[in-house]
């Protein structure tokens, strides 16, 4: 089924664009109806204003919005600058109410002053009460498209109400049940309303146990309860418990795939910004500010891994297969800090593990370096016993004991850097951090300094050179 909906896609593009080019309008209305959002936003894209503010014309006011709510920041903004404000209001109003509100505030305080005339009361109260809330919250996600009734109605008179609000029918399944100050007392679904008899109250249908989200909650804890007790929607309250709007499961799917971009950015050492957009519609002055902040900071700190070396000079004269181990001691601390760290951050972002539990995160990930090591260590171990040439040894010096210190050293470089990938991201977070700033590069700098000064302090030390 998958793989016949990917098919679908070109073949819907095709048919609109061979429509278009023929001149059939009435046609390609038709189908802008018929066809998925996605498919005909996308279409009309590649279109000049004029001919969608033609077509939008054409369509009853419900698919306007519907089709505009689709489009892209960019051409809703180019839309908006290109109508007057009159017909802008029209499409504006007919919008879904999160993503109306997500437009409003990407347009300048001057602009919106100068939209808000022209919007109907309920609109504009609307887009001015989501606008308020921060985006990072279930404020600023939720919409305000469900349906309402009151406990003490019939089933019959429940019904009339859910057709006077006229919800989407996205947003018909649950219905909310308030009192009249619209605290919210409990749910119903369309079924329990359709299947019991008319006269039946409300009240006697009531599911007063839900989950709900606060209004300041943040998004991706917003998210996660969706996600975890598979709801169609979730109801978002205020301080008073009153129902001021709901978050879909679309909306959910969007906000983990967001906050999923952001997490993967910062593990890489990328900053996220706020108005991303797809790769190659970002130019590449905003990738480069993006990376530069890390990239240059980490590469400064790694100055300090020269200063280890030159400071150990020496060994490595007398020892120059030291050298020759030295990128594998690198490679292997940094992926194990690595591993250690993107582990333990989703632990923490999934809600499995809190940074009060520290003591034993950091002592599991020890054991599980500790293994890790001896493999490590069994490899090296063979590796330098068997392929390495014994010229590259000072006399008085066999292989197979220089292969038993490089090896120790770099089984003790891994179970340090296991430590440090699990242990500082779990210090950022009881710091009240964000514990996917620790990024990946900036483990790998850190465990490439710590492990130099173990390689060459356990070589020093046992080969007996100052």
């Amino acid at each position: 089924m998958e793989e016949n909906n990917e098919n679908q896609e070109p073949e819907n593009q095709d048919l609109l664009q061979d429509l278009s080019e023929k001149g059939k309008t009435a046609e390609l209305v038709e189908m802008f109806e018929e066809l998925p959002t996605m498919d005909v936003a996308e279409f009309m894209e590649e279109r000049p204003i004029e001919e969608i503010l033609q077509y939008l014309k054409k369509l009853d006011p419900e698919d306007q919005g519907r089709i505009f709510s689709d489009f892209s920041i960019d051409l809703q903004l180019k839309f908006f600058h290109s109508v007057d404000r009159r017909t802008f209001a029209s499409v504006f109003g007919q919008m879904f109410s999160d993503i109306r509100a997500d437009l409003y505030q990407e347009l300048t305080k001057e602009e919106q002053i100068e939209l808000l005339p022209y919007l109907d009361k309920k609109v504009r109260e609307d887009v001015i009460i989501l606008s308020a809330y921060p985006p990072e919250t279930a404020g600023g996600t939720m919409t305000t498209d469900f349906a309402t009734i009151f406990a003490d109605m019939t089933a019959s008179e429940a019904l009339a109400k859910i057709r006077k609000d006229a919800p989407s029918k996205d947003m018909i399944y649950y219905i909310y049940v308030v009192d009249h100050s619209m605290v919210m007392k409990g749910l119903v679904t369309l079924k329990d309303l359709v299947m019991h008899d008319p006269k039946d109250k409300v009240l006697e249908m009531l599911n007063e146990f839900f989950v709900y989200a606060e209004v300041n909650e943040d998004r991706e804890s917003v998210a996660q309860k969706i996600e975890k007790y598979d709801l169609v929607a979730i109801p978002v309250l205020n301080s008073l418990n009153q129902l001021v709007g709901i978050v879909s499961h679309e909306e959910a799917i969007d906000i983990i795939q967001k906050e999923n971009t952001e997490d993967i950015e910062k593990l890489m050492g990328i900053m996220p910004s706020a108005n991303d957009e797809e790769y190659m519609a970002t130019s590449s002055f905003h990738h480069f500010k993006k990376r530069v902040v890390w990239l240059v900071s980490l590469a400064a700190i790694g100055i300090i891994s020269g200063m280890i070396i030159n400071e150990y000079q020496g060994v490595l004269e007398q020892f120059i297969i030291l050298a020759m181990y030295m990128p594998m001691m690198a490679a292997t601390g940094g992926n194990t800090g690595a591993q250690a760290a993107t582990v333990v951050i989703r632990a923490l972002s999934l809600g499995e593990i809190n940074d009060e539990e520290w003591l034993k995160i950091v002592y599991k990930e020890m054991k599980i370096s500790l293994m890790l090591s001896l493999c490590v260590a069994l490899l090296t171990y063979l590796k330098i016993a068997f392929l390495s040439f014994h010229s590259m040894l000072p006399s008085g010096f066999s292989m197979e004991y220089v292969a038993i210190i490089i090896s120790v050293a770099i089984a003790v470089q891994v179970v340090s850097s296991a430590v440090i990938g699990a242990a500082l991201p779990l210090v950022v977070r009881r710091l009240g951090g964000d514990p996917a700033v620790v990024a990946s590069p900036a483990i790998t700098t850190i465990v490439d300094i710590t492990g130099l000064l173990i390689y060459f302090t356990i070589a020093s030390h046992t080969l007996g050179i100052s």
